[in-house]
């Protein structure tokens, strides 16, 4: 082993070239190192995986330039990873296990101390790769600062007093609840009374007014009360001036009733008309013109038919 490590020179280990393969989410981290060896050249994890097949010669490969490379990779590789340096380490100490195998010597009893020595190899070798499944699955888990996020440090608040009150809390609620009693019972709920124009309202005011309008046609709207304003806002004001307008109808309906009122409607929803009836018979033409006036000659035949009863 010496003799051959003599007459080999080793290549030097931190050399640009020796440029590991890189994972794709991992950035600048490597993930296998890649070893330029007498024999191979290529990631470690092939050559291990190339010597456990027996499809290398583990005899022409130098386990100095090995370890010379991996630790020129684990130092220049700053940022490494936990698990993937324990993986390096793994698969050095396999490819160092296997090299140790071939360099057994023949003798019984020597061959027995370095079956031990391998099988104590093996045991450290599974443990390294326990030890890198734990790193894996502690590394899956959430980090406190990255994935999970702590309750922040309550503030220091110091709350300052400067109004100079000295107040007792059982005195302040007896003297709240004194007051609220008091103020209970003087408040006595009554809803606010609202007055309407009624039909008795608007059958007196149309029987004063039908004497003092002018001779023609007049609006209903002109026989509201005086007390509502042309412009109402509110609905009260509203509900005022609509129940003031349905009490006027009403009356001009039963005044119409009796003959001393008419009512006019020229259209549909449009503005109705009232007047007098006196002023109706004043208006109306003589006998001889009663066949063009149908209103006239209903009329005369009224008053003829009055005059047969008498």
């Amino acid at each position: 082993m010496a003799g051959e490590e003599q007459q080999r020179s080793p290549q030097p280990a931190a050399e640009p070239q020796n440029t590991p393969r890189r994972d794709e989410g991992d950035g600048h981290v490597p993930r296998v190192p890649l070893l330029r060896l007498e024999g191979f050249e290529g990631p470690m994890d092939l050559l291990l995986d190339l010597a456990r097949a027996q499809k290398v010669d583990l005899a022409r490969i130098s386990i100095l330039q090995l370890v010379e490379q991996y630790l020129a990779v684990v130092e220049n590789a700053r940022r490494v990873r936990l698990e993937l340096a324990a993986d390096w380490l793994v698969m050095a100490a396999w490819l160092a296990w296997l090299k140790s195998r071939l360099l057994l010597p023949a003798d019984d009893e020597l061959a027995m101390e370095g079956e031990e020595a391998a099988e104590l190899l093996q045991e450290r070798l599974i443990e390294l790769a326990c030890m890198g499944e734990l790193a894996r699955w502690l590394e899956a888990r959430p980090r406190l600062g990255r994935d999970v996020f702590a309750r922040g440090l309550p503030e220091n608040l110091v709350e300052v007093d400067r109004s100079g009150l000295a107040l007792d809390m059982p005195q302040l609620m007896r003297a709240y609840l004194a007051a609220v009693r008091r103020t209970a019972r003087r408040r006595i709920y009554a809803p606010r009374t609202i007055r309407f124009w009624t039909v008795q309202d608007a059958l007196s005011r149309l029987t004063r007014l039908l004497g003092e309008t002018p001779p023609g046609w007049s609006t209903l709207d002109a026989f509201l009360p005086d007390s509502l304003p042309e412009q109402m806002e509110g609905e009260d004001a509203l509900r005022q001036r609509r129940a003031a307008l349905a009490g006027t109808l009403i009356a001009g309906l039963e005044l119409a009733k009796t003959g001393r009122l008419e009512l006019r409607q020229d259209e549909t929803f449009g503005q109705i008309m009232l007047r007098p009836h006196e002023q109706a018979e004043e208006a109306e033409p003589p006998a001889d013109g009663a066949a063009h006036n149908p209103q006239g000659s209903a009329s005369a035949g009224a008053a003829g038919e009055e005059r047969q009863d008498i």
